[in-house]
């Protein structure tokens, strides 16, 4: 793997609506950092209320980078996070500064600083094929060829059940173990001791992610569904799978009602916040914050930075992972 670009690194995670946004934002004021958007939906143009995007006013005062840079109607992969992402590192370096590597998709994490895996690329005529085939049907040939697998994914997410399946016919390999050379102690060691995450109560973080989502659509998540579809985005794209969006589609095909939208979308929220705690817990050697409900961004952020140049005051310890 070629090595990273020499940027100084914070890394915040957690999951969704805990509040990394906000931290992020004070944090990189008190450090002079800029941020870097690891999320996997915020890359697209047009999906702001549903992705919770930073706005116009955030971004005015801390440069970010990974907003904005694909079409809803194209796809976005690891490959394509972990290139931009890099460029951004060079860039930000080249300016003397730190940067916040802030978001909630850990597989992008993992992949920008670890690599890619060995997962093959996709290949077009067996994805279309698959994407022909019923979900049940899927499922079933993953369960059977891969239990470990079939035991972790989002059952409900056709594109991630479809990727599965298609690695695995690809390589004759299960695809839980594509990944099996991403070793815990391989983590970049200017990356060590500036790894957080955020944790509040579990009432809490539903409290906040109700709110959230009462607040989209409020603010209009029907109305930006119903713009992308007009702009002609597949309704199997990728981008239009997210949370929110692929609900809101529904309703708008007739499938419940609003009120029933609403409910469903907070649901789902909630479970996909579950499971990314359990991946952050396993998967990064993080240091997690406990994050009280009236705590307040800029105190957090205070905490988060002097921990943070506490551990930029020490050497960086040798890499031994090869």
């Amino acid at each position: 793997m070629e090595p990273l670009p020499p940027a100084r690194v914070l890394v915040l995670a957690g999951p969704t609506a805990s509040g990394k946004s906000e931290v992020a934002l004070h944090v990189a004021e008190r450090i002079g950092g800029e941020i870097v958007s690891v999320d996997s939906m915020q890359v697209y143009r047009g999906m702001d209320i549903g992705t919770a995007k930073p706005t116009p006013a955030d971004r005015a005062r801390v440069r970010h980078h990974l907003l904005d840079v694909a079409d809803p109607a194209e796809p976005f992969d690891a490959a394509r996070f972990v290139e931009l992402a890099r460029a951004a590192l060079r860039e930000i370096a080249g300016r003397g500064c730190p940067a916040v590597l802030c978001g909630g998709t850990g597989l992008y994490f993992k992949a920008l600083a670890l690599g890619l895996g060995r997962a093959p690329a996709p290949d077009p005529a067996l994805r279309a094929r698959l994407e022909a085939t019923p979900l049940p049907e899927l499922l079933c040939e993953l369960a059977e060829k891969d239990p470990l697998a079939y035991e972790r994914i989002d059952r409900r997410n056709p594109r991630r059940v479809i990727r599965a399946v298609e690695v695995i016919r690809l390589t004759g390999r299960p695809f839980s173990a594509q990944r099996a050379s991403w070793e815990p102690g391989a983590w970049p060691p200017a990356w060590r001791g500036r790894m957080f995450a955020l944790r509040r109560r579990p009432d809490d973080l539903r409290r906040r992610i109700e709110q959230r989502v009462d607040q989209m659509f409020r603010d209009g998540l029907i109305e930006e569904t119903r713009a992308l579809l007009t702009r002609g985005v597949p309704e199997n794209a990728t981008a239009l799978q997210a949370l929110g969006y692929r609900q809101v589609r529904e309703y708008l095909k007739g499938a419940r009602s609003l009120e029933a939208t609403v409910a469903e979308v907070k649901v789902r929220t909630r479970q996909f916040a579950r499971r990314q705690m359990t991946w952050f817990r396993h998967q990064m050697p993080l240091e997690w914050i406990e994050v009280e409900p009236d705590a307040r961004p800029e105190t957090v952020a205070r905490v988060l930075a002097e921990r943070w140049l506490a551990a930029e005051s020490q050497p960086v310890a040798p890499d031994n992972s090869d």
